[in-house]
C-alpha cells in the first residue's frame, strides 16, 4: 500500500484519526518488540542507561523484559517503558510505536530527550498513562494523541513544545508536500492547527485525571472541550502564551482539585462556576490579563490551600469566602485594584506561611488576628489605604520573616514586642504616618538584612543598638525626625551593602568616622540634616563606594582626597558651610588650610595578597560577617614539600551566617538535579538555589571536585574569587563565598531572575520587554562596572570576556556584569601576556596577533555589546563595516533592533545616539584611539542625568 493509497481511501476521515491512520499505513518490516526497541538504541548516543538492552545471538527466543526500564505481562508483551530519570538523550523518532499494541506506560521524564514527539503516538490506543515532562522536545502536539482515549495522565510539561508545523512534511521551506502527499497539508492542518494552540480534540481523551502542558510555547485559548474529561483532577497550563478567556465549561468539572493558569495572556472574566469546585485545593491565575471580579465563594469548600491571581486587573471585593477558609497555605492577590477591609475580609489562618495583598485598594484597620496565624513567614500589605497603630501581636510570630506595610496610613508608635521577632530579615515600615522613637528592642534583629523606616515621622536619637543589626544590609532611616548625632556604632555595620540613607532629618554634630569601616558600602546618603564638621578622611578609604550625597548641611574644611573623591562616580557637595578641594563647583583650599600630607593618600597602595602557586595550597578564611577573603602564600618551606606527599584540598568549607551551608545548597538543589540547572559555562552549571528562608542564589558547580581539579580550572576558579572578593559595585554579581566538601566544589553568588542578556535578546518576547529606556540604562550600568574595574580598583582589573552571556539581569532589568574566571588584575605599566580568552565576536582585534592584553580590550568588547543591545542581534556584519570602512559612518535609523518601535521621547533618541557613536569610537583598529571606560560612563552619566 502506498502512501496515495492511504490518502485517497481516508480522505473523508477527521485530521486526528487520518494521521493516526496514514501512520499505521507504514509497514513495520515485522519487527518483534526487542529488535525495535535495539533499534531505536542504535539511533540514540550512547549512554550506560540502555547497556542492557542487548540481544543474545545464542537465544531462540528474544525478550525485552528483563532489560532495564521494561516490564512484560504474563504473555511477554511490553506494557511499561519507563526510563524516567535516568538522563537519557536522543529522540523518538526511531522508536516503532506500532509493536508496542499492549503498551500502558510510557515514562520518559525528566531526561535529555529532542525533537519531536512522534506523530503516530495514538497508535498506542491502551496506553494509560504518558510523562513526556522536563525534556527537550519541541514542535506540536501530535493530533493523533486524540486516539489515547484510555490515557488518564498526560503530562508533557517543561518542553518547548510550541506550533511549529513539522518541517519533515515541507522540506524545501515550500507549500509544496512531501513525497506525494498531495494536498495533505490543507487536509489536516485547516482550522485544526494553528500556530501553537491546543488542539481541540484534546477533549476526546474524556478519562484523564491529570492533564500537565506547563512551560511550553502554547498559544490560542483553552480548547472548551475539556469540559468533556469529567473526570479531570489536575488541570496545569502556566507559562505559556495562551490567550482568550477560560471556557465556562472548565467552571463544570467539579473533581478539579488544582487549577493552574498563570504566566499566559488569558484575559477576560473568571466564570463564576469555578468559584463552585468543591474539591478545589491549589487555583492559580496570577500574571495574566483578567478583569471583573474574582468568584466570591472561590473558598466555598474550605478546602483551598494555594491561591493566586496577582498581577493582573481584577476589581471588586475580596472574595467573602476568603475570611473563613482555615485551609490557606498560601495567598497571592497583589497589583490588582480589589477593594474591601484589612480588618474585615480576612480571618485567622492556623497553617499560612504567605500573604500578600499589596498595592489593591484594601482600608480598614490592621487588624490583630494577624499574630494568631502562627505560622506565618510572609505578609506584604503595601501600597494600600490600611489604618490604625501596628498591633504588638504581629512581632508575637515567631516565624516571622518578611513585613511589607509601607504606603499605607498606618499611625501610633512601633511597639517595643519588634524585639521577638528574631528571625526577621526583611521589615519596610516606610511612607506611614508612624511616629514616636525607634525602640531600643530593635537591636534584637540579629537575622534582618533589610531595614526601611523612611518616610514617617519618627524622631529622637537614632537608637545606638541599630549597630547590633550585624547581617543589615540595607538601612532606610530617611525623612523622618531624628535628631542627635549619627551613632558611631553605625559604622559596625559591617555588612551594610547597597545603602545607607539618613537623609531629610535633623541629625547634628559631626560624621563620625567609624562610617569609613562600611567596608562593603555603595551607596551613601546623609544629605539634608544640621552635620558640621569636616568629611572624615575615612570616607575616601571606602573601596566600594560608587554614591556620596552629603549635600544640605554644615560641613567645612578640605575635601578628602582619593577614592570616590577622585572617582567618576557622583559625589553631591552642594550647601555646604564652607567646604573646599578639587571638585567641581568647590573653591580651592589655601596653602593653610590642607593638610600638611596632602594628597599622600592617592599614592599608597592598597595591597591586595594574592593566591600562591598553583602547586600550592589556597587558604581562605572568613573575616566577621563581611565575607572578605584573604589569600596568603604559602612559605618557601611549604613550597619545597616533596610531590608525593598528598596535595590537601586548595578550598576550605565556607560559612555563611555562622552555618555551614554545604548542606543547605545540596538540599535545595537536590543534590544538583538538572531540574533546578538553569545554565552551563566552561567550568561547570549553575543552578538556582532556593532556601528554606526564601533566599534565592546561583550556585556555580565546578565539573570536577577540589582534589582532582586541573591546572586551568584552579585559575579559572582563582580569578573569580580573587576579583569578586576584592570588587564591590552595583553593578557586578555578588560573590557570597564558596564551599568545598567532598565531591562538590561551588561557588555561590546574588541571584538574577531575568538571566542573560544573551537570551532576553534573542527571545522575541523577552526582547520586547527590554524597551529602549531599560537598554540605555543596561549600557549604563555595564559602563559604570567597566570603569570602576579600570579605574577604582587598585590595581586595575580587566574581565577580559565582556559579552552579553556574561551580563546578568535582575528582576528589575538591573545589568550585572559576572563570569570572572578570565579577570585579571593588571600590575602598572605591565600589560598581561596570555594565551587567548573570551569570546569569539567581541574580542578585540589586536588579540589576533599578540598576547598583550590591556583595559582597552575590554572596552572594544564593551562597543561590540552596545551595538549588540541597540540592533538587539550580535552585530557581526556592522563590526567588520566598521573595521573595514573608511568613512566610519553608519545610519542610525537602519541598525536599531526593529521589533521596538522607533523611540518617541527626543531624549530616549539622543541617549541612543550617543551610545551608538561612543560604540563606534570603541570598534577602532587602533587600540590607543579608543576612549578609556571612565570616560564613557561619565558621558552616558551626564547625558542621561540632564534629560
Amino acid at each position: 500500500m502506498t502512501y496515495h493509497t492511504c490518502y485517497v481511501c481516508l480522505a473523508n476521515a477527521i485530521p486526528a484519526t487520518l494521521l493516526l491512520f496514514l501512520a499505521l499505513c507504514r509497514a513495520t518490516n515485522g519487527l518483534t518488540q526487542a529488535e525495535a526497541l535495539i533499534k531505536w538504541k542504535q539511533s540514540l548516543p550512547d549512554q550506560p542507561t540502555l547497556d542492557a538492552w542487548v540481544i543474545n545471538s545464542t537465544a531462540t527466543a528474544q525478550t525485552p523484559c528483563s532489560w532495564r526500564g521494561i516490564t512484560c505481562d504474563s504473555q511477554g508483551s511490553v506494557t511499561i517503558i519507563n526510563l524516567a530519570y535516568t538522563g537519557l538523550a536522543g529522540t523518538l523518532l526511531n522508536l516503532n510505536l506500532s509493536v508496542f499494541p499492549n503498551l500502558l506506560r510510557l515514562d520518559l521524564k525528566v531526561n535529555n530527550l529532542t525533537g519531536s514527539i512522534p506523530q503516530n503516538i495514538g497508535v498506542l490506543s491502551n496506553l494509560q498513562f504518558l510523562d513526556l515532562s522536563t525534556n527537550y522536545l519541541n514542535g506540536t502536539l501530535p493530533l493523533s494523541i486524540a486516539n489515547l482515549t484510555q490515557v488518564f495522565e498526560l503530562d508533557v510539561s517543561r518542553n518547548n513544545i510550541s506550533g511549529v508545523l513539522d518541517p519533515r512534511l515541507f522540506p524545501d521551506g515550500s507549500d509544496s508536500p512531501k513525497s506525494g502527499l498531495i494536498g495533505i497539508r490543507n487536509l489536516l492542518f485547516q482550522d485544526t492547527l494553528l500556530g501553537g494552540r491546543i488542539p481541540d480534540e484534546i477533549g476526546n481523551i474524556r478519562n484523564l485525571t491529570l492533564l500537565a502542558l506547563d512551560g511550553n510555547n502554547f498559544d490560542g485559548p483553552i480548547p472548551p472541550s475539556l469540559g468533556n474529561c469529567t473526570y479531570l483532577s489536575i488541570l496545569r497550563m502556566p507559562q505559556n502564551n495562551l490567550s482568550g478567556p477560560i471556557p465556562p465549561s472548565i467552571g463544570k468539572l467539579t473533581n478539579l482539585t488544582d487549577v493552574r493558569l498563570f504566566g499566559n495572556n488569558l484575559n477576560g472574566t473568571v466564570p463564576q462556576g469555578i468559584g463552585n469546585l468543591s474539591s478545589l485545593i491549589v487555583l492559580h491565575l496570577a500574571e495574566n490579563n483578567f478583569v471583573g471580579e474574582l468568584p466570591p465563594e472561590v473558598c466555598k469548600s474550605g478546602k483551598l490551600v494555594n491561591f493566586s491571581a496577582a498581577y493582573n486587573s481584577f476589581t471588586g471585593p475580596i472574595p467573602r469566602s476568603l475570611r473563613n477558609c482555615p485551609s490557606l497555605y498560601r495567598v497571592r492577590l497583589e497589583y490588582n485594584r480589589l477593594t474591601g477591609f484589612a480588618d474585615q475580609d480576612f480571618g485567622v489562618y492556623p497553617n499560612l506561611t504567605y500573604m500578600d495583598f499589596s498595592y489593591n485598594r484594601v482600608e480598614g484597620d490592621l487588624s490583630a488576628n494577624w499574630g494568631a496565624c502562627k505560622n506565618l513567614q510572609f505578609l506584604n500589605m503595601a501600597g494600600n489605604g490600611v489604618s490604625g497603630n501596628i498591633p504588638s501581636e504581629i512581632f508575637q510570630l515567631d516565624q516571622l520573616q518578611e513585613l511589607d506595610l509601607s504606603s499605607n496610613q498606618i499611625s501610633g508608635e512601633i511597639p517595643p514586642q519588634i524585639g521577638n521577632s528574631f528571625n526577621l530579615y526583611e521589615l519596610n515600615l516606610s511612607e506611614n504616618k508612624l511616629s514616636g522613637m525607634v525602640p531600643i528592642e530593635i537591636g534584637n534583629l540579629s537575622n534582618l538584612r533589610s531595614l526601611d523606616l523612611s518616610m514617617n515621622m519618627l524622631l529622637g536619637p537614632i537608637p545606638n543598638q541599630i549597630g547590633d543589626v550585624a547581617n543589615l544590609q540595607n538601612l532606610n532611616l530617611s525623612n523622618n525626625n531624628f535628631n542627635g548625632s549619627i551613632p558611631y556604632q553605625v559604622g559596625n555595620l559591617a555588612s551594610l551593602q547597597d545603602f545607607l540613607d539618613l537623609s531629610h532629618n535633623d541629625l547634628s554634630g559631626e560624621i563620625p568616622s567609624n562610617l569609613g569601616k562600611l567596608s562593603n558600602l555603595v551607596s551613601l546618603n546623609i544629605s539634608h540634616n544640621n552635620l558640621s564638621g569636616p568629611i572624615p578622611d575615612p570616607l575616601s578609604k571606602m573601596v566600594s563606594l560608587s554614591e556620596l550625597n552629603l549635600s544640605n548641611n554644615n560641613l567645612e574644611g578640605a575635601v578628602p582626597q582619593g577614592g570616590i573623591f577622585n572617582s567618576s562616580h557622583p559625589v553631591d557637595l552642594r550647601n555646604n558651610k564652607d567646604l573646599c578641594g578639587n571638585i567641581k563647583g568647590l573653591q580651592t583650599c589655601n596653602v593653610s588650610l590642607a593638610k600638611p600630607d596632602g594628597g599622600s593618600s592617592n599614592k599608597k597602595k592598597v595591597v591586595i595578597p594574592i593566591v600562591a602557586s598553583l602547586g600550592g595550597a589556597l587558604i581562605i578564611s572568613l573575616v566577621c560577617v563581611g565575607i572578605v577573603f584573604f589569600f596568603y602564600k604559602r612559605n618557601s618551606r611549604a613550597r619545597r614539600q616533596k610531590s608525593s606527599i598528598k596535595r590537601p584540598n586548595p578550598f576550605s568549607i565556607w560559612y555563611f551566617n555562622g552555618r555551614v551551608v554545604y548542606g543547605d545548597i545540596i538540599e535545595a538543589t537536590k543534590n544538583f538535579d538538572n531540574h533546578y540547572c538553569i545554565g552551563e559555562g566552561a567550568l561547570g552549571k549553575v543552578y538556582k538555589a532556593e532556601m528554606k528562608g526564601g533566599q534565592v542564589y546561583a550556585v556555580k558547580k565546578l565539573k570536577c571536585d577540589a582534589e582532582n581539579l586541573d591546572v586551568e580550572s584552579i585559575k579559572s576558579f582563582q580569578s573569580e574569587v580573587e576579583a569578586l572578593s576584592e570588587t564591590r559595585h552595583r553593578n557586578i554579581v555578588k560573590l557570597y563565598g564558596f564551599c568545598s566538601e567532598g565531591m562538590h566544589t561551588f561557588l555561590i553568588y546574588e541571584y538574577m531572575g531575568r538571566g542573560n542578556l544573551a537570551d532576553m535578546l534573542r527571545n522575541d518576547k523577552d526582547a520586547l520587554v527590554l524597551d529602549w529606556p531599560k537598554r540605555v540604562d543596561i549600557v549604563k550600568g555595564v559602563a559604570s562596572a567597566l570603569s570602576y574595574m579600570h579605574h577604582d580598583c587598585a590595581p586595575p582589573l580587566i574581565h577580559r570576556d565582556i559579552s552579553s552571556k556574561n551580563i546578568l539581569l535582575s528582576s528589575n532589568f538591573s545589568a550585572h556584569v559576572s563570569d570572572f574566571g578570565t579577570a585579571r588584575f593588571l600590575k602598572p605599566d605591565s600589560p598581561i601576556w596570555t594565551s587567548f580568552a573570551g569570546t569569539y565576536g567581541y574580542a578585540a582585534p589586536e588579540l589576533a596577533y599578540t598576547m598583550a592584553v590591556t583595559e582597552k580590550c575590554d572596552v572594544f568588547s564593551f562597543g561590540v555589546l552596545a551595538f549588540e543591545v541597540l540592533t538587539g542581534k550580535h552585530p557581526g556584519d556592522l563590526v567588520s563595516y566598521i573595521q573595514t570602512s573608511s568613512e566610519q559612518k553608519i545610519n542610525f535609523k537602519e541598525i536599531l533592533d526593529p521589533r521596538l518601535l522607533h523611540p518617541s521621547k527626543n531624549n530616549i533618541l539622543q541617549q541612543l545616539i550617543l551610545i551608538a557613536n561612543l560604540a563606534l569610537s570603541c570598534l577602532q583598529t587602533n587600540a590607543q584611539s579608543r576612549p578609556t571606560m571612565r570616560h564613557i560612563a561619565q558621558l552616558i552619566e551626564m547625558d542621561t542625568a540632564d534629560m
